[in-house]
């Protein structure tokens, strides 16, 4: 059965680390954008793996009460399709948001504003937090990301790395979860009136060790498995391709994941 997941919430992207009341231009433009993340809008699942999502393109891998998922990418070269548009692309690694109603999130972003690309770190706890910038590390396309979610028993701990730059930062908190997913996600947010945001031409991204070289990345742990994310039980594995919400052209779609089971890639998709 296909299952609608909830309302998204709204992103106010604050500063992580310093709590600054003379807000950047940066940030103060990302607030007044007002756009959403969170949860799968799942479109229709199929009986061979595949699903299409509205908001979501990437893997995920579903099971019961998962302690971590961990992933890396390389942030890529970001092109605007038109300078008057807002474009958005988020790459996370998370537990939970398929099938649920919570995600616990963490990643980078890239969007076009009247031309011009900027990228930034993020975290989330959703619905609990909003979404909020990391003010204390600064992305390029290039850098080599690595991330992780861990939970505890008690809170969970989300950690990005910039293995370019060297640069981390690590966040703890708890919320309520359900803990049945484990997902490598490149997602359009919500809302451009009624309507998620257009991708910006984000090309490829590469996600997993044969790209980055970053060891145990884009793998996932619960009681049954733990190992990369095409290791598990093929009925457990979903490719999920982003179709436009309503036209249904497919607009991100992921590759084949590689012999080893840890890697693949998600490829944006002319309109």
């Amino acid at each position: 059965m296909v299952r609608q997941l909830g309302v998204l919430t709204a992103i106010a992207i604050l500063p992580a680390i310093a709590q600054d009341t003379d807000m950047s231009g940066h940030a103060a433009m990302l607030k007044a954008l007002k756009a959403r993340t969170g949860p799968a809008r799942l479109a229709v699942q199929h009986d061979d793996g595949t699903a299409e999502s509205y908001n979501w393109s990437g893997y995920a891998v579903t099971g019961t009460n998962f302690t971590k998922a961990t992933g890396s990418w390389i942030e890529p070269v970001v092109k605007c399709n038109a300078k008057a548009d807002t474009e958005w692309a988020v790459f996370w690694v998370g537990i939970d948001g398929w099938g649920d109603d919570t995600v616990e999130q963490i990643g980078t972003y890239a969007y076009c504003s009247e031309g011009r690309v900027q990228h930034a770190a993020w975290w989330e706890f959703y619905p609990t937090n909003d979404i909020q910038e990391i003010s204390t590390m600064t992305v390029k396309a290039g850098d080599r990301i690595a991330t992780s979610v861990t939970f505890t028993g008690s809170e969970f701990v989300l950690e990005i790395k910039d293995e370019t730059t060297g640069k981390a930062f690590s966040h703890k908190g708890t919320q309520s979860a359900d803990r049945i997913s484990a997902e490598w996600i490149a997602e359009s947010p919500c809302c451009l009136g009624n309507a998620f945001y257009p991708l910006p031409d984000f090309g490829t991204v590469l996600f997993g060790k044969d790209s980055t070289g970053v060891a145990g990345t884009n793998n996932a742990t619960e009681p049954s498995h733990s190992g990369a994310f095409n290791t598990f039980p093929a009925a457990n594995v979903l490719a999920i391709t982003k179709i436009n919400e309503s036209s249904s052209v497919i607009e991100a779609v992921p590759s084949a994941p590689s012999s080893d089971g840890t890697s693949f890639s998600i490829t944006w998709v002319a309109p």
